[in-house]
């Protein structure tokens, strides 16, 4: 009976295609199926750094049929990488339930430490960093407004995303229920139009009501203390 096989987390680039590690493309290299989320994307780049290895997709509407299929593979011996869109996976995308699935068959899974949106953002914020929350994306309707109850009384600096289309609504959300706090938006993380904005949370708003919002953003809000404003 062969060695079971190893299911690796693989972190991919955020934006820049520089930003892997060297571990990363060995590991891309060398299992015998990639597990992406959406293989258009990734294929960008294994054609970068000329890595043949073949994949296979696996997201949120396909996972019942894919999960069984990985499965088998790292039963076979087969090693496999999973990757999504950009940056580590498992963070506000489904690759959890493909971990949680391969744990509970018993197989392996070790992860490939990268690239992170959120603690990319954390770490050039200029907010408070010895405690964080990150919150992915607010709920849309249901649950938002308790949600939002609830965060506006933790005392550490909270980390959403947020998409281009709802940003302006989520920081009136904000304002309304966490109040004017210091906050800071980044924008287009490792890209060529990479933008952090610092101010309060109005200064925020006010920005991005006079601009066409584009790209993707992280969202992150400091304690209630005066002494944090920029």
């Amino acid at each position: 009976m062969p060695d079971i096989g190893v299911l690796y987390i693989v972190s991919t680039p955020i934006g820049n295609l520089e930003d892997i590690t060297l571990r990363a493309l060995r590991i891309l290299k060398d299992s015998s199926l990639i597990a992406a989320e959406d293989t258009r994307q990734t294929k960008k780049l294994l054609n970068h750094y000329k890595i043949p290895t073949p994949q296979m997709s696996y997201f949120e509407h396909n996972r019942f049929k894919r999960i069984p299929q990985i499965i088998n593979h790292l039963n076979s011996g087969k090693d496999i990488a999973v990757v999504t869109d950009a940056g580590t996976p498992g963070i506000s995308d489904p690759a959890y339930k493909l971990i949680r699935a391969v744990i509970k068959a018993g197989c392996r899974v070790e992860a490939i430490p990268g690239a992170s949106a959120s603690i990319t953002a954390l770490s050039a914020s200029g907010l408070p960093s010895d405690r964080f929350i990150f919150e992915g994306f607010l709920p849309s309707k249901k649950g938002r407004k308790a949600k939002l109850e609830r965060l506006s009384t933790i005392e550490a600096t909270i980390i959403f995303f947020e998409s281009p289309k709802r940003i302006n609504k989520t920081l009136n959300d904000i304002l309304e229920y966490f109040g004017d706090r210091p906050a800071v938006i980044a924008r287009e993380l490792t890209k060529i139009h990479e933008e952090m904005i610092r101010g309060k949370v109005s200064d925020l708003l006010t920005y991005f009501t006079e601009r066409t919002p584009r790209g993707e953003f992280v969202i992150m809000i400091g304690k209630d203390d005066p002494n944090v404003f920029f």
